[in-house]
Order: structure tokens, then C-alpha cells, then sequence
């Protein structure tokens, strides 16, 4: 297998964008990180697309060569992942499989979604699709009503509290106001988290991340053609994506992810680290309790310790171990398909040293985690600067 290296990046803002479809954030992305490469279309080899529901949310299907036409991409192969919100993780995993195994030179990611043209009636109804339909849909599940029970689990078995929970609210919230390309951009109290409108008990609004419209790009070529390339390289160390149960009564212990425990271990493996060499990461908070696990199931804390680990300022950007240093899902924003993606642009972008207000101080090797579902997928990107 072959060093593959990110020597392009590209984003959109993330928001409600009335006059955008999803094929002009698509192409956004995509042409953004095609000239921060300093590559041309016709370098691209094969485009991978990330999205979870472009025919539900916006009405069209056949989304990779949509999408790739658009940017002058033709006669290559032009492919869509789907795996939930893991879709754009999933999109870059497969990518990169393809470049380390020597198929392909030059690859381009994109992960987009448009979900601000349905009604958050709608929206929630696609996202269920997700999850077990034949059983925990049937039964009125939606994905806010799994991670309550998920979170009052949590809080039952490790003592873990509501203003842990809000506390990686804030902190989000905080990191987001630096960010010009997040959804939100609104400093919030504990206070505040605390208080917000119910939407499954124990989450309020402000342990829930956001209906969003955007896209992320990123170019992939082996290690040793990075220097072709204007874009700075980023290596890419180690990466897995593993799979697990679709519903929750099918898990021993609602508590953990395993997919996430897994792709983490041999994506670890592969790297040649320990959870305790991560310096920063971002991870999936699309709702507060989420981050909380993800603390414990990458390996930075024991069961039981994400609460109080976030709670005392750990993943704070002055931290320890910064953590959603762009605001995460639940502030940068949670256009699905895109979001896996976006996570790696981010962690590229703060070793790459250009970060602005949110640069962490320790940057040479970072940690992007993407989930699908309630946990079915998980897909643990690890990148390195290059020595």
C-alpha cells in the first residue's frame, strides 16, 4: 500500500441557504479544492461523492456525475456513498483505498447535502431512514428519541449529567463564533444550554446539532506526487470504517459505539499511535451526549469519564486536547452527506497551521470521527503532518 496524501482542500459555508441547491455546493467545494491543489479537472481520476439523501431532500438522483459534470469532471469514474451521516467518511475512506492500493493517482472527495429545502417535519422523517425501520421507526423512534435514551443510559450508568452534556454545548458554540464558515454564530451560557425547549428528555435544543446546507471537498494523492501539487500535504496516517448493529436493541450496552471502538483501534494500528499520542480531534456531536462517548470510545478517557473530562475544560481549544475546535455538528452545522469530509478538512486545516482564531497549539497529529446512524457506521481518520 502506497503513503496517500491530502494536497487539496475546499469548503463551503455551512447555513440555510435559500438560493442554493446541492449541486452548486457541490461544485463550490470541489472547484475551491481543485485550485487550492492548483489542479486542473482533468487531473481528477475518479470522483467519489459523499451523500446521504440527495434524492429525499432534494429530488434528484444519479448525484455523482451530477455533481462531477458540473466541475468539468468526464469520462472517470463518478460513484456516491451512502452510509447516514458517515457518507462523506465513507466517501473519503473508499478514496483512499483506491489511491494506497495503486488504482488511482489523483481522487476527489466531495461530501454535500441540501436539507433545508424540507420542512424539519420532513428532514426528520429522511433522517429516520437510517435507522431500524422495521422496528424502532415503526415503533415512533426518530434519532432524537435514540440518543435520549442513549443519554439517560448514560446518566444512569456513570452518573454522567445534564450539565456535562450542556457543557459540550457551550464549548461548541464558542469554538463556532470563530468560525466564519459555521451555521451558527451564538455564544451561549450553561445556563442557557440548560434551559432551552425540550426535545426528547433528557436533550434540549442545544444538545442537538443543526439542519444544514453545505459541502467539503479534499484531493488525494500518493505521497510521493504531493510536491506537484500547490496545496501544503497533510499525510494520511491511518483510517478505518467499521460497521455494527442498525438498531438498538440488537447492542449488549447502549453506552458505547463498537463500530467506533473498532475503526479506532486499527486505525491506530495502521498509524503506529495510542489514543494518548491524539493531540486534537474532531468528532461527531450530533447530539452532546455523542462527543461524550466518543471521548470514551476513541480511548482519551475511560467509560465514564467523557462527562467530567469535558466538564473540566479537557477539550476546551486551550486545552488539553481540543475537541471540535470548528464548532462540531452541533455549531459548524450537520449537512450529513458532508460532513465527514468537512471533519478531515478541518483537522488538514490546523496542521496545516491555518485555522485563524481556533488554531490549536499542538497540531501534528490529529483525529477525525464520523458516525452513521445510531452508531452502524463509524469511520476514525487519523492525519499527520509531513515531516
Amino acid at each position: 500500500m502506497r503513503a496517500v496524501a491530502i494536497v487539496g482542500l475546499g469548503k463551503t459555508p455551512f447555513g440555510a441557504f435559500q438560493d442554493r441547491d446541492l449541486r452548486s455546493l457541490g461544485v463550490e467545494a470541489g472547484r475551491k479544492c481543485l485550485e487550492d491543489a492548483g489542479a486542473a479537472p482533468s487531473q481528477v481520476e475518479a470522483f467519489y461523492l459523499g451523500n446521504f439523501a440527495g434524492p429525499s431532500f432534494a429530488g434528484q438522483n444519479h448525484l455523482a456525475p451530477y455533481v462531477a459534470g458540473a466541475m468539468g469532471i468526464e469520462g472517470v469514474p463518478a460513484t456516491r456513498f451512502e452510509a447516514a451521516c458517515a457518507s462523506g467518511g465513507s466517501a473519503f475512506f473508499h478514496a483512499y483505498s483506491s489511491v494506497a492500493a495503486g488504482l488511482y493517482d489523483v481522487v476527489l472527495v466531495t461530501g454535500v447535502e441540501k436539507m433545508t429545502s424540507q420542512s424539519t417535519p420532513r428532514v426528520s422523517e429522511i433522517l429516520a431512514g437510517a435507522g431500524d425501520m422495521a422496528g424502532e421507526i415503526k415503533a415512533g423512534g426518530t434519532f432524537a428519541a435514540l440518543f435520549a435514551m442513549i443519554a439517560r443510559r448514560h446518566m444512569h450508568q456513570y452518573g454522567t449529567t445534564r450539565e456535562q452534556m450542556a457543557a459540550v454545548a457551550v464549548k461548541n458554540h464558542a469554538n463556532a463564533f470563530k468560525n466564519p464558515y459555521a451555521h451558527m454564530h451564538k455564544l451561549i451560557t450553561l445556563e442557557q444550554a440548560l434551559a432551552g425547549k425540550p426535545i426528547a428528555e433528557p436533550l434540549t435544543i442545544y444538545d442537538c446539532s443543526l439542519i444544514s446546507d453545505g459541502a467539503a471537498s479534499l484531493l488525494l494523492a500518493p505521497l510521493d506526487r504531493a510536491s506537484e501539487f500547490a496545496g501544503q500535504p497533510v499525510l494520511v496516517a491511518g483510517i478505518a470504517q467499521t460497521s455494527g448493529p442498525l438498531a438498538l436493541d440488537r447492542r449488549e450496552d447502549i453506552t458505547t459505539f463498537t463500530a467506533v471502538r473498532k475503526a479506532a483501534q486499527k486505525a491506530y494500528r495502521m498509524a503506529g499511535v495510542a489514543a494518548p499520542d491524539i493531540q486534537f480531534a474532531e468528532v461527531h456531536d450530533c447530539f452532546t451526549i455523542a462527543e461524550i462517548m466518543a471521548m470514551e470510545d476513541l480511548g482519551f478517557v475511560a467509560p465514564g469519564e467523557g462527562g467530567p473530562y469535558v466538564q473540566r475544560g479537557a477539550t476546551a481549544l486551550g486545552g488539553e486536547r481540543p475537541v471540535n475546535a470548528s464548532g462540531g455538528l452541533k455549531a459548524k452545522g450537520h449537512p450529513v452527506g458532508a460532513t465527514g469530509a468537512a471533519q478531515i478538512c478541518d483537522v488538514a486545516e490546523q496542521i496545516r497551521g491555518a485555522a485563524g482564531e481556533r488554531q490549536v497549539r499542538n497540531r501534528d497529529l490529529g483525529l477525525a470521527q464520523n458516525l452513521g446512524g445510531s452508531g452502524a457506521t463509524a469511520v476514525v481518520t487519523i492525519l499527520r503532518s509531513v515531516r
